[in-house]
């Protein structure tokens, strides 16, 4: 249903309230067509009352937003068909095997070519369960991930929107469905709305980032810029902190602090100059190390280290 657009999905002042609670505070973002938007905030900030609300589960309080160019309400149902949605967990029959699962999910859809059960679980790495007895509720928790993208798949969506897709996962899992979702995405060209509590796994996947905290959008960024943020911070010891300290706050200002005998340098993209402006000033560096800022430290610094249960 291309509307030909490079806006798949465009929010303007979308505010959500559940009683008193604002869950969504006046937000705007955009997705482009082809990315993989990932959607990051701690648990309880508003990243599933959002996805709620694009899928049609749940009604904005006040604000509007565009799915696929569709505005209204009868348009954005039409949209809907064309975007494919995994919000908490997988919607499977527990008692079915994936075949049928997806058997199922076919005919709920109006579609008849049952060659696409085979060639959706091949595509998600689930060949070894094409002809299995085994049925989803005996699957591992990455399998059923697995099996829901399947499904999701199986009406070629425009749109993927994913609510942790990695939650409970372990770490060769969270891999496995990292490389099958940039595969999908490079493949098929669909856009990807993903939320995650965990910044760091979402920069190894996502191409563009939208921050919330506590109901409110408070960045918008691309992966180059998020990356060009993230910055070197230079921890060293001289054998004269004192003079050190005075030189460097001079060429450093409010990025110079003294903890425990050492000098920590904040937001350092070139350390050698350090070491060139101590050195010219004959003093003599004792030890020198960088120390790289997380991805996790930019996002607590980001929401000014607030907390949410």
């Amino acid at each position: 249903m291309s509307n030909g657009s490079d806006i798949v999905v465009e929010t303007k002042g979308l505010t959500k309230k559940y009683g008193t609670t604002l869950a969504l505070n006046n937000v705007s973002i955009s997705v482009h067509r082809g990315e993989i938007y990932g959607f990051v905030g701690r648990n309880g900030a508003g990243k599933t009352t959002l996805i709620r609300v694009l899928t049609g589960i749940a009604n904005p309080t006040s604000g509007s937003f565009t799915l696929l160019g569709a505005a209204t309400k009868n348009e954005q149902k039409e949209a809907r068909k064309h975007i494919a949605a995994m919000v908490e967990t997988p919607a499977l029959y527990m008692n079915m095997t994936a075949h049928d699962n997806l058997r199922t999910t076919l005919i709920l859809k109006g579609l008849k070519d049952e060659s696409l059960i085979r060639s959706r679980l091949e595509e998600v790495g689930l060949s070894d369960v094409i002809a299995s007895s085994k049925k989803a509720k005996d699957f591992s928790l990455g399998m059923k991930q697995r099996l829901g993208i399947a499904m999701a798949l199986l009406g070629d969506p425009e749109l993927l929107i994913l609510d942790e897709p990695t939650n409970g996962l372990d770490p060769e899992g969270i891999r496995e469905m990292r490389e099958l979702l940039v595969n999908i995405n490079k493949s098929r060209n669909i856009t990807m709305i993903i939320s995650s509590h965990i910044l760091g796994e979402l920069s190894k996947l996502a191409t563009r980032f939208g921050f919330i905290d506590k109901g409110v959008i408070i960045n918008e960024i691309s992966s180059d810029d998020l990356f060009n943020k993230v910055s070197k911070s230079v921890i060293i010891k001289t054998d004269d902190n004192v003079r050190a300290l005075a030189i460097l706050n001079g060429a450093y200002q409010n990025r110079v602090t003294s903890e425990n005998g050492s000098i920590h340098v904040a937001e350092v993209n070139n350390s050698s100059e350090i070491v060139k402006l101590l050195v010219k000033s004959d003093i003599n560096v004792l030890q020198f190390r960088e120390q790289e800022n997380g991805l996790e430290d930019y996002f607590i610094n980001l929401i000014g280290g607030n907390h949410h249960d």
